[in-house]
């Protein structure tokens, strides 16, 4: 059983983050290019759903690794700052940039503050109170309010397998459920259901690749690429389709 268990275990940390960055790409031209209700944008942007996952999955593990934490928060934080102005070129409406709120990069720093919170601050009153504070902080960036919500699913499932089976699960279902109620009357019951349930596939599909195909290594080749490769890809992709929306518009 754990031999053929193994041989499904083909991914290592940098494919399944390759894998993530195209999702991605796909949700954000759907969200940007194609008209909201049909079938393929919805596809694209359920699909994008397993990048945010992924990369806080990984954001708690190298937070274990990493050999300076400061320089980690920082490279996140500088990146962030890079990517704002594309971000908001990427998903302003008209000719026009205005502020689109904080990308998805500032939303990591939050999350990574989360695991140092849960990690090294030893008051439960002030792990409470300074978590709540991110978590309404969140508000102001990308995936407001669910990344902080997951990374603490995730941390408390990082006791075994069974417990981040769990996680992902909940992290599913509680992304579906809020997308369905957001939807309340907005659209018929059927398709909320249907968007609501695509909504959790992301998700599920991140669980599946990480908790059965992931090797817990990664690529023997190419690390330094990868690295500044997946920083870089955040704002460069959003400046080419920010300023592939402005010449269209």
């Amino acid at each position: 059983m754990e031999r053929a268990e193994k041989k499904y275990r083909c991914l290592n940390r940098d494919v399944i983050k390759y894998i993530a960055m195209f999702t991605m790409l796909l949700n954000h031209i759907a969200t940007i290019f194609m008209v909201p209700g049909s079938w393929i944008r919805e596809i694209f942007v359920a699909l994008g759903y397993f990048t945010a996952p992924s990369m806080i999955y990984f954001l708690i593990e190298g937070y274990d690794y990493t050999h300076s934490k400061k320089a980690y928060l920082k490279r996140l934080f500088i990146f962030g700052l890079i990517s704002e102005i594309p971000f908001c070129m990427a998903f302003s409406q008209g000719q026009g940039i205005e502020f689109e709120g904080l990308n998805m990069l500032f939303t990591l720093c939050l999350c990574f503050g989360i695991i140092w919170i849960e990690k090294e601050m030893e008051n439960k009153r002030n792990r409470v109170l300074f978590i709540t504070g991110i978590i309404l902080l969140s508000t102001f960036c990308d995936w407001a309010i669910f990344a902080p919500v997951f990374t603490l699913i995730f941390l408390h499932g990082k006791k075994d397998k069974e417990h981040m089976k769990k996680s992902f699960l909940k992290a599913a279902l509680l992304f579906g459920v809020i997308n369905f109620m957001g939807e309340w009357g907005r659209i018929p019951f059927g398709k909320n259901m249907i968007y609501a349930g695509m909504s959790m596939c992301g998700i599920f599909l991140a669980g599946i690749c990480i908790l059965f195909c992931y090797n817990g290594k990664r690529a023997e080749k190419g690390k330094t690429f990868s690295k500044w490769f997946f920083y870089l890809f955040y704002p460069v992709h959003l400046l080419v389709l920010g300023l592939l929306r402005i010449q269209l518009m």
